[in-house]
């Protein structure tokens, strides 16, 4: 079997992540030493075979309550992790039983996994019933999205002309129209963050998703943006913004986290010319994947998502159903109250947030 250390160094767990399947930025160093900021703890596991990457696991630790640590018990989370190639089931479980034991090392009375693992093939089933036998069950919470829209970017022969093509004619046709409303599309930098997260509040009003207060974003945009693996996009109408995104990239995808529009100028089709300069950018950029993060549960027309869903399908974005969130219990007394006490929790945080002024 592989050997697994620890990972201290930013550097070689970076580069290992590189050497595996499908590195996700939420597994990435400098990710998880954004989580120090709300009291999350990063342990890196990497698992060699024959002097070589086999799989990764940063998992996540922090306490579920404000009471001192000898007090209070320990949640756990792998975000989009762990990283392998899940049709090895040996390595799967090997994998699997030591993030367990870390789990209760740490004291946490259950810790969640999400890896993108497809839940439409054969690899899918077979990962999700070693999942069940190892005693894991599928969350009734996701902290990422379940599902995504996937657009390809790889290929010289992939030109602007092939990504126009992808899209459905109503999609170039708006994008056309932006560009003769006078829609400009421009990269922005961290003196421009203040605007983009005021439009990104006002989106998370107007659509009813939680917005955290302007300090703990800049945490997570500005070191990004520096190093290079996040880019800002605004769109503006006679020097005013009216629409904006954030892009990460790593290893060879690009992810559309965060999106931000006004009331004003939404006929003039901004989020049309956006996600137009966005692809030509990730392909730029080197990447081969563009991931449009987030799609419906069930692709059905009442899903509350489904308008999120037409719209990135028009652009040629492929609906990608993965197995979702994941649980492995250690105390289950606990865990059946945080089960119960979260969703309540969430839904007066979006009460409250809702009800903030708009201004």
């Amino acid at each position: 079997m592989p050997d697994v250390a620890a990972i201290t160094s930013a550097a070689e767990w970076d580069a290992a992540l590189g050497a595996l399947p499908a590195p996700h930025i939420l597994q990435s160093w400098a990710w998880g030493e954004t989580k120090l900021q709300t009291g999350w703890q990063a342990r890196r596991l990497l698992w060699r075979a024959d002097g070589r990457p086999a799989a990764a696991a940063a998992l996540l630790f922090r306490r579920a309550t404000r009471l001192p640590a000898r007090l209070s018990p320990a949640i756990g989370y792998a975000p989009k992790g762990p990283l392998l190639d899940w049709s090895d089931l040996g390595l799967a479980d090997a994998v699997l039983a030591r993030i367990e034991a870390e789990a209760r090392a740490a004291g946490a009375f259950f810790i969640k996994i999400d890896p993108d693992v497809r839940d439409d093939t054969a690899e899918g089933a077979a990962v999700k019933a070693l999942l069940a036998r190892r005693g894991w069950r599928p969350s009734a919470e996701q902290i990422q999205f379940r599902n995504t829209m996937v657009s390809q970017l790889a290929g010289d022969a992939l030109d602007e002309a092939a990504l126009l093509a992808a899209m459905k004619p109503k999609w170039r046709y708006n994008i056309r129209l932006a560009e003769r409303k006078g829609v400009v599309v421009r990269a922005g930098d961290a003196d421009d963050l203040p605007t983009f997260y005021a439009m990104y509040g006002e989106t998370g009003r107007r659509d009813g998703f939680l917005v955290r207060p302007f300090a703990y974003y800049r945490a997570i945009w500005a070191p990004f943006m520096a190093a290079g693996l996040a880019h800002l996009l605004l769109a503006e109408v006679e020097g005013g913004p009216v629409a904006g995104l954030i892009l990460f990239r790593y290893g060879p995808t690009a992810w559309y986290f965060y999106g931000a529009s006004t009331a004003q100028g939404r006929d003039l089709m901004p989020n049309h010319a956006l996600q137009w300069a966005a692809l030509r950018w990730a392909k730029a950029a080197g990447c081969t994947r563009y991931d449009w993060w987030g799609a419906p549960d069930v692709l059905d027309e009442s899903d509350s998502m489904w308008g999120v869903y037409r719209f990135k399908q028009g652009f040629g974005g492929e609906f990608v159903p993965h197995i979702g969130a994941w649980d492995y219990v250690a105390n289950r007394p606990l865990y059946w109250l945080y089960a119960r006490a979260m969703p309540k929790l969430l839904d007066v945080m979006r009460r409250r947030h809702r009800a903030m002024p708009q201004n």
